[in-house]
């Protein structure tokens, strides 16, 4: 299955399921079958950006919070509210939340149980963990696929996110989270440096 960093953290898997849609340029998107929500910060959770995807039709998948001001914000899909560390299936769509957050930073507590996903798809298990630093939870869970961000500030660093995936070794890692609000591209080649020999990455960021 294809797979594509948009812009930032917004992912699209396939043509039709999103994470966290931001910043989409006109040649960017198509109609959403499913959108992830991480949590409600702006860069993750766009009403703007969310418009142009969603249609009547669309599953939008989130914690309560970010449910609750979209609902009062207008926004018309058919909504499935979940809390971290459970197993799903919504539609064939398999996948399991995990809790993100910081561990010496304020930006995303722990205790707001915002999320990361693993989303299974064609036998793939590809992994988004959110915005989290590198946390114990993190470092037991199993992926083909690794969406890590490496931009530091609010979430791990590179050299974080290297090590997650080196203990991870998934098939794939793909850095992300950078170049734009913060990170830059000093930060994808510390990745690249910190990442073992034997593992695969994907540029998706320009």
């Amino acid at each position: 299955m294809k797979f594509d960093v948009l812009t930032h953290a917004a992912i699209l898997l396939g043509e039709d399921i999103y994470i966290d849609p931001f910043n989409l340029g006109e040649e960017d998107y198509t109609k959403a079958k499913i959108v992830f929500i991480t949590h409600p910060h702006y860069d993750h959770c766009s009403y703007d950006d969310l418009q142009k995807i969603v249609t009547k039709d669309t599953i939008l998948i989130s914690v309560r919070e970010v449910i609750d001001d979209l609902i009062k914000k207008g926004l018309k899909v058919n909504w499935h509210v979940v809390k971290p560390n459970c197993k799903y299936d919504i539609e064939g769509v398999k996948f399991e939340t995990i809790r993100s957050y910081n561990i010496s930073k304020k930006f995303h507590p722990k205790n707001s149980n915002w999320l990361g996903y693993i989303i299974t798809l064609d036998k793939t298990r590809f992994a988004i963990v959110g915005d989290s630093d590198l946390t114990p939870e993190l470092k037991k869970i199993k992926c083909d696929v690794l969406f890590v961000p490496i931009g530091g500030t609010y979430t791990m660093d590179a050299k974080q996110a290297a090590q997650l995936a080196n203990i991870l070794k998934p098939k794939i890692t793909v850095p992300m989270h950078y170049n734009l609000l913060v990170g830059n591209k000093e930060d994808e080649a510390i990745f690249i440096e910190e990442l073992d020999d034997n593992l695969g990455y994907q540029i998706h960021i320009e």
